[in-house]
């Protein structure tokens, strides 16, 4: 007997299957060529020389090249967006890092959604601030540096490497935890602003410790805490800020793998397993431990719900202190 549903349900079942077939297959030849990992900063920097760490090593668990492409501007937009405009194929991958989880809120019109058009292949690692003054500053710690802004509310500044950069956002958890007030001086980079940190022009800054370590060694700088609940490795006697008093004032830099949205799961799988493979790699461990970073394996589901996590933490203190980036 002719029977109309059961025929619609074996029909969708049809299609149901046949659209399977090719994600299951997806990565049976996969990588067929080249991988291209775009770095939305200038080659040289700190990511740019984790993303070549780690992609070394996945080129030889993936048996392919693995080109990396610098695309530095417009605080990591120029290289978001051109990953979210490619084939969700897994031939682009993107090196993310905090702005991937702040621009949303900084910027007000992108070409892309920071939320959506993007998916997660797995976490590299981060790498905790510390909070720094110059050697001969009266300040020795937190509470130090705290007591004297609110008792002089106009006197404090603190230097970023830009606004909406990591080192911004930091400070602005540190003053909000502090209960104190200070004037933010951006610069066009990380480099300039220590320059007037070690000229006494800033008072402080929040900053990662593998840019600032040199100074602090030979006395120039003098580091106040890591704003971290653990205490990082390139400074193992450095106080935690939670120890002074501070425990909501902790602040990363980090960096993962993600891909346009729309990726098949089988290629996400292979990327995250070669990712995974090279986090384990002892050599790989040892650089990011000299660099003050922590190497963090897991799965893309780990990750995408991190950056889930840090968008709402960093959108919240970017509308609290009404910080724009354009």
């Amino acid at each position: 007997m002719f029977n109309l549903p059961r025929m619609l349900g074996r029909a969708a079942a049809s299609l149901c299957l046949a659209a399977a077939l090719p994600a299951a297959h997806a990565a049976d030849g996969f990588p067929a060529k080249p991988i291209r990992i775009v770095v939305p900063y200038a080659a040289g920097g700190g990511v740019d020389i984790v993303t070549r760490l780690v992609t070394q090593k996945m080129s030889e668990a993936l048996k392919q090249t693995i080109i990396v492409d610098n695309r530095p501007g417009a605080a990591t937009n120029i290289g978001m967006e051109n990953v979210a405009r490619s084939q969700p194929d897994g031939y682009t991958l993107l090196t993310a890092s905090n702005t991937l989880a702040s621009n949303g809120a900084l910027f007000s019109k992108l070409a892309f959604d920071p939320a959506k058009d993007f998916a997660p292949v797995g976490a590299i690692g981060y790498a905790p601030l510390v909070v720094v003054v110059r050697a001969d500053s009266p300040y020795r710690s937190l509470q130090d540096l705290a007591k004297d802004a609110q008792a002089h509310p106009d006197r404090l500044t603190y230097a970023s490497a830009g606004n909406g950069s990591s080192g911004h956002l930091a400070s602005e958890i540190l003053k909000s935890e502090g209960h104190f007030k200070a004037l933010h001086i951006p610069y066009k980079g990380g480099s300039p602003a220590i320059t007037d940190l070690l000229g006494g022009r800033i008072t402080f800054m929040s900053i990662n410790p593998l840019e600032v370590v040199p100074h602090v060694q030979s006395g120039k700088l003098r580091a106040l805490a890591v704003l971290n609940p653990h205490p990082t490795a390139l400074m193992p006697d450095l106080p935690t800020a939670a120890s002074q008093n501070l425990p909501g004032a902790n602040a990363t830099v980090w960096w993962g793998l993600v891909g346009p949205a729309g990726m098949p799961a089988p290629v996400v799988a292979k990327l995250n397993q070669a990712l995974q493979a090279a986090l384990a790699d002892p050599g790989v461990e040892k650089r990011m431990a000299e660099m003050g970073a922590t190497v963090t394996p897991g799965s893309a589901q780990d990750f995408g719900a991190f950056v889930a996590s840090e968008t709402m933490k960093w959108t919240k203190v970017i509308k609290e202190a009404g910080i724009r980036a354009d």
